[in-house]
């Protein structure tokens, strides 16, 4: 365990700048553009919020400051893990790291759990924090930093705080029904370099038309379509329907009913795990993660 902390501490000192650089200028950016940016509100909106609007403005300035963080984190975290295979190959760093008394599944699964599962969720806990302090530039702004105070924090703050902990937990199982084509895009671009990305859309292309033309449907497509779904809705499935609010005190009760809303939430995802296609997908993504790790212990020969 203390070699695998390592490893992963590794990853903190190679890419912690462009991390925080990541995080924090989105969020430099809502600040300025809440404090001095034009934002309008129509008297219509205005009207039908009534006493919500600053809990409204609230708790969109905390989900969108999440939202926006973790994108922007989780897509630069995929681009890392694409290249991951061969980066160590480029200044020949590579020898050095296999001198260590360290095995391959564990040089591999460190900075594939971290860019995948520990920096989004990083993402998500920062973008609440931002959040609080982008609902109090914007609230601050419409209707005064004391009514900001005033707010419902007995309401907003555990509501918050249950859709953080929804998406923390919906984060490794979203992670689980992309493992396939993450290890596949890895596997490639270690095989074939920057080509690895060529094959993998013509490989996509033509397999959806064969498989069109020999069974009348394009069952590699639908697969993908299918576990990019997935993905989403382990994040936030919405099998329990949607809220419709036309007024203050049904906006009020929607925020108090966040917390159960997520439990339930989170059991729809749940139920969906035990499905044939993450059973194979996870096979096969266990066969791409066989095949780099044998694709590393032939070491800088590897890059011929």
């Amino acid at each position: 365990m203390t070699r695998f902390g390592t490893l992963m501490h590794r990853e903190w000192l190679q890419h912690r700048f462009g991390w925080m650089m990541a995080a924090l200028l989105p969020l430099a950016l809502a600040l300025v553009l809440a404090a001095f940016g034009q934002i309008q509100l129509d008297d219509e909106t205005i009207s039908r919020a009534d006493e919500a609007l600053p809990t409204l403005m609230a708790m969109a300035a905390i989900a969108g400051s999440m939202a926006v963080i973790f994108v922007v984190l989780d897509i630069t975290s995929l681009i890392i893990v694409a290249g991951l295979a061969r980066r160590d190959y480029g200044d020949r760093s590579a020898e050095f790291w296999l001198s260590l008394p360290v095995g391959h599944s564990a040089s591999l699964a460190a900075p594939l759990l971290v860019h995948l599962v520990l920096v989004p969720a990083a993402a998500l806990v920062i973008g609440l924090a931002g959040g609080y302090v982008l609902s109090l530039v914007l609230v601050g702004r419409f209707v005064g930093v004391a009514e900001w105070f005033a707010l419902p924090w007995a309401d907003i703050v555990p509501a918050s705080l249950m859709l953080l902990l929804r998406l923390l937990a919906g984060l490794p199982l979203s992670t689980l029904w992309l493992a396939p084509l993450i290890l596949l895009v890895v596997l490639l671009t270690a095989w074939f370099r920057r080509w690895g990305w060529v094959i993998l859309a013509v490989g996509v292309g033509l397999g959806s038309v064969l498989l069109q033309r020999l069974l009348g449907q394009p069952l590699l497509l639908d697969t993908l379509s299918d576990l990019f779904t997935q993905s989403l809705r382990a994040m936030v499935h919405g099998g329990g329907g949607g809220v419709t609010v036309s007024n203050a005190n049904e906006g009020f009760e929607a925020l108090r009913a966040l917390p159960a809303w997520a439990l339930r939430d989170l059991g729809h995802a749940l139920r969906e795990l035990a499905s044939p296609l993450l059973a194979g997908g996870l096979v096969f993504a266990a066969v791409c993660f066989a095949l780099i790790i044998e694709w590393r212990k032939r070491g800088p020969a590897a890059t011929a």
